[in-house]
């Protein structure tokens, strides 16, 4: 067979087999090209695009640092915060699992903090009230335990008061630390004669301004959402928070982290004498003067 009879046996039998296949879409066989090209691009180029213009974490940029002055107080009037200023304060502890993991992520971000000891819970836990201490933070009382002293008699109500700071000033004793004068009401319950006795004792009645209220069964991002709503709020002030609370401790950084974020800092409470003994623990004047004004006067 010759080469010309061949080749048009060929355009014959591909002109009888395209008959019974579907007719291509033009279209398509135009498309076809650029639809590989797309992809290849989408594996390719795309993701180096996306690695100039999406920011790395902001994690990276985060400040860690924010420890903030310390301040030398002998009385609660000497507590004077600047905006942009918070003190963290810690009641309840120490408590065995939780306080240690809160240490640890106060060092991360190198601030200080006040903790307000239960007697109770140092006494059942001295050498983590120790290490609170040795850490740098303040440790001031906070009752023996916890109970409402407005329900109390006045004589009462100081024994317990007393018997709060003996048994954290003890515990710390034996790490070779010791107590600050720093004391906060249970519950915020307090009464005017308990309050001017202890700042007549050389007390630091430490307040509230921002309860984080960590104590509600909320998500830990909920209590730092919370807390830092009411800090912007203020603009400053001394916050609450309880380091007997598994919410607490994992709520923490999230919290630091904001507080970086917005610029602020942590005042370090210190007492300007740093010595507790400057004063008495309470002092027998203020229990004496208890005892007698007690029988005339109803708590």
């Amino acid at each position: 067979m010759s080469p010309s009879r061949f080749l048009l046996c060929l355009l014959v039998s591909g002109a009888m087999l395209g008959g019974c296949a579907k007719p291509v879409n033009p279209q398509a066989r135009l498309s076809a090209t650029p639809v590989v090209d797309t992809m290849k691009t989408s594996a390719v180029a795309v993701p180096a695009v996306l690695k100039v213009e999406q920011p790395l974490p902001s994690e990276i940029f985060a400040p860690r640092n924010i420890g903030g002055r310390t301040l030398a107080v002998s009385t609660t009037a000497d507590i004077i915060l600047k905006p942009g200023e918070v003190v963290l304060t810690f009641d309840d502890g120490p408590r065995a699992g939780k306080t240690e993991s809160i240490l640890s992520t106060l060092s991360d971000y190198n601030v200080k903090a006040t903790f307000l000891m239960l007697g109770s819970s140092a006494a059942a836990n001295p050498r983590l009230a120790q290490r609170v201490a040795i850490a740098g933070h303040t440790v001031g009382s906070h009752t023996y335990g916890h109970v409402n002293l407005g329900n109390l008699t006045r004589q009462e109500a100081i024994e317990e008061i007393v018997k709060g700071e003996e048994a954290v000033a003890a515990a710390l004793a034996g790490g070779g630390q010791k107590l600050s004068p720093f004391f906060r009401f249970p519950y915020l319950s307090q009464t005017g004669f308990l309050r001017t006795g202890l700042l007549q004792s050389g007390a630091v009645v430490l307040d509230v301004d921002i309860d984080s209220k960590d104590y509600f069964k909320d998500t830990p991002a909920t209590v730092a959402a919370r807390t830092i709503s009411r800090l912007e709020a203020r603009g400053s002030g001394i916050i609450l928070f309880h380091d007997i609370h598994q919410r607490t401790v994992d709520m923490l950084p999230m919290f630091l982290d904001q507080l970086a974020r917005r610029g602020y800092s942590v005042v370090r409470l210190v007492p300007r004498d740093n010595s507790i003994f400057g004063r008495d623990l309470i002092t027998a004047g203020f229990g004496d003067d208890a005892a007698t004004t007690s029988a005339a006067s109803p708590s």
